[in-house]
């Protein structure tokens, strides 16, 4: 059986992507401060590592972690992210820092560490955001960090294409967040700049890195998935 890390999967987006993948795959999800309860609750054999990935010193141990539990590693997936509104100017730059140390800086030092023990087959797939080609007012910072991960996404894809390993992400558009949801009149003006009349919910964007992770898109690599509904088309 194939083995996946999810990181950021105790709610949200992260929690459905492990719940999905756990129906086929063996799964370790890493968190940092809210407890993964629900999810190890439903899917018991989810191998939970805890980990403050604003630190990237830490993806060492977690991937040594991962590997002593399972003995391979097939499929990365790169959900933990930060999102928050630019810093004040009393800030300074500590809270940018903290956002590209998340967004951009933890995939890249976990894909390092993997990368001794990905073979040719496996996958690498990370979670951008439509805000990385359509900005959002006052979220420069983490639009910015997006637009980052595109583009290593992109250069890993050609640099790991000679070892048989694909490299994708998916950029997600206004999705629904049942620990945080959003006010209503803020939905609606989501879903009438949105093609297809709702906001994404959890589990489409489950299907999508199911999808990149699978065999079937095993000649797709260097992409960056929009799953957004058509979003401001």
């Amino acid at each position: 059986m194939r083995a996946a890390l999810v990181t950021g999967a105790a709610r949200g987006l992260g929690r459905a992507m492990a719940a999905d993948l756990a129906r086929d795959h063996l799964v370790a999800v890493t968190y940092n401060t809210t407890e993964p309860g629900p999810l190890l609750a439903e899917h018991p054999g989810i191998f939970a590592v805890r980990a403050d990935l604003s630190e990237p010193v830490v993806a060492q141990s977690v991937i040594d972690q991962v590997i002593d539990r399972f003995g391979r590693l097939d499929v990365l997936v790169n959900n933990a992210g930060v999102i928050r509104p630019d810093p004040g100017a009393d800030d300074g730059l500590a809270g940018l820092r903290e956002i590209f140390d998340v967004n951009v800086l933890a995939p890249m030092a976990l894909l390092q560490a993997a990368l001794p023990h990905l073979k040719p087959g496996a996958s690498v797939v990370s979670i951008s955001s439509t805000n990385a080609v359509l900005p959002a007012r006052g979220a420069s910072g983490y639009s910015a960090s997006k637009a980052a991960l595109n583009t290593w996404t992109r250069a890993m894809a050609k640099e790991l294409g000679p070892r048989g390993i694909r490299v994708n992400a998916v950029a997600p558009g206004a999705t629904e967040r049942p620990e945080s949801p959003r006010p209503d009149d803020l939905v609606q003006v989501f879903v009438e700049m949105t093609a297809l009349g709702r906001i994404g919910q959890p589990e489409d964007i489950a299907a999508a890195v199911r999808f990149l992770a699978s065999d079937p898109a095993g000649f797709i690599t260097g992409e960056v998935l929009n799953v957004n509904g058509g979003y401001r088309l």
